[in-house]
């Protein structure tokens, strides 16, 4: 009597503690890990900045007030902290480049275009910080900032050039995949692997397309520093919620690859 009574079906049985702990703890690792990445911390500086710029920029807080002066130096030292993660950043394009497996002349152009100009990007960056910091004679940050941006821009043109090329590979995949789908269920044939695949055709274009969406949101600020604020597609509330857009669509694709 006393067994009957102490049996629990499967269905019924409790999660105990440590099986809370150790779903907590599987998100505890994840974290763990995205921290650990140089491109985790910096994207969440990024979010820091543009959330602040925005603030700054929509004039919500009065200029005289202290917190503004407070904000604006806040965003002035992530600014300056976001440019150490740069260092020695170029070397993934130079790799990137390499790695390339590239099947005709405008792929291979289009490819050093993205890459290059980024690379190039990523190591005048490296001195802007020095300059910043104080190494380099101030006077060469202006000069160095333009290349920088000139660089980076080109480099977004390639890259989106890439990236649509891309898309439109894995559209062509997508309809093939629903072709065969088709042709599986009239024949009364099982298709599960050929919905696998169309999910994770699905889930890659996702991706692709909001890394398409977060290249034109930094093209546009690369544009803003190339124009120096000088032209409408300079306005520093548009800028900043492009930043933002930019740091929260990174944020999710270092998160998602951990």
């Amino acid at each position: 009597m006393d067994s009957k009574a102490s049996t629990v079906a499967p269905s019924q049985t409790l999660k105990t503690p440590t099986q809370i702990k150790s779903k907590e703890k599987d998100f505890l690792n994840h974290l763990e890990a995205y921290l650990a990445k140089r491109d985790g911390v910096d994207k969440l500086l990024k979010i820091y900045r543009y959330a602040t710029k925005i603030i700054l920029a929509s004039s919500v807080l009065p200029e005289t007030v202290l917190i503004t002066r407070r904000l604006k130096s806040f965003e002035s030292s992530v600014g300056l902290s976001r440019k150490a993660f740069r260092l020695g950043k170029f070397v993934q394009d130079v790799n990137a480049l390499r790695n390339s497996h590239l099947d005709s002349k405008q792929e291979i152009f289009l490819s050093i275009i993205a890459y290059g100009g980024e690379g190039l990007y990523y190591f005048v960056e490296q001195f802007i910080w020095l300059a910043k910091s104080g190494l380099i004679d101030a006077k060469h940050s202006r000069n160095l900032q333009k290349i920088s941006a000139w660089a980076e821009f080109i480099g977004y043109i390639g890259s989106i050039s890439l990236k649509f090329r891309d898309l439109k590979r894995i559209n062509e995949d997508e309809a093939c995949l629903d072709s065969s789908i088709k042709i599986a269920v009239t024949r009364g044939v099982g298709c599960k692997e050929e919905e696998e695949r169309k999910m994770k055709l699905r889930e890659k274009k996702l991706m692709k397309q909001l890394s398409v969406v977060q290249d034109f949101a930094d093209g546009l600020m690369a544009l803003a520093d190339i124009q120096d604020g000088k032209r409408s597609f300079s306005d520093p509330l548009l800028v900043s919620c492009a930043g933002l857009l930019s740091a929260f669509i990174s944020t999710h694709k270092n998160w998602v690859s951990c």
